[in-house]
């Protein structure tokens, strides 16, 4: 039981899920990498930003994205004058509140699988003379391959059920803004339980065979 809408928002948060995670592990990444391994006063405090999203209320971070991309915000008045226009309910926008709120479900995994390589096989490579961009590309990401399962599965998986910050920074806007958690919402206020219903155990068989796929695919993961 489903119809136009309800598929474009289907289709809309799995675009917005493929975006969002690819994005988070280009960015994720060069930051997991020097939490594992820097020494700095710093480390504290960027772990604890890493980690708010995991704290904040979503409505929260959605409105203070609201209001610095909006037309009198920083992030607003720089885009405006770039020409790109204001990110809040557009697909971009989207993408940016998707990448801050699932952030340390990516970062984290990475930052705890460098951080178990220890210093052994990258002092073993630079024996060899590899220099630290060799070491990183051919020691740290092979042994990190089952964080980054992990990572990518929970970056996509948290994205596909986002509801708060999505709702606050794109509004709900069909075929442009107007994702799954949105469209389970719109059929529940109308009283359509029917269609609630359908993506709604669309969305737990989902997340249950994604959870699945991940402990499966990655034993050591689940063993820890």
């Amino acid at each position: 039981m489903t119809d136009e809408s309800d598929l474009a928002a289907i289709l809309l948060t799995l675009k917005l899920a493929t975006v969002t995670t690819v994005v988070l592990l280009l960015i994720a990444t060069p930051i997991a990498w020097w939490l594992a391994r820097t020494r700095s006063w710093l480390k504290a405090p960027v772990g604890a930003v890493v980690a708010l999203p995991i704290v904040l209320p979503p409505t929260v971070l959605g409105f203070y994205l609201l209001v610095t991309m909006g037309p009198h915000g920083t992030v607003g008045q720089f885009t405006q004058a770039m020409g790109i226009g204001l990110l809040p309910f557009t697909f971009a926008g989207l993408v940016v509140g998707s990448v801050l709120y699932s952030f340390p479900f990516v970062v984290q995994p990475l930052q705890n699988a460098f951080e178990a390589i220890g210093e052994r096989p990258l002092e073993a490579a630079a024996t060899l003379r590899a220099s630290p961009l060799d070491r990183f590309f051919s020691v740290a990401l092979p042994m990190a391959r089952p964080a980054y399962l992990t990572a990518t599965v929970l970056g996509f998986a948290h994205t596909m059920g986002e509801f708060g910050v999505v709702l606050m920074i794109g509004g709900n806007i069909p075929y442009k803004t107007r994702v799954i958690s949105v469209q389970i919402f719109d059929h529940v206020e109308a009283l359509e339980y029917a269609h609630a219903h359908w993506l709604a155990a669309g969305m737990l068989l989902f997340s249950f065979l994604v959870l699945l796929t991940m402990y499966t695919l990655n034993p050591t993961g689940r063993r820890r």
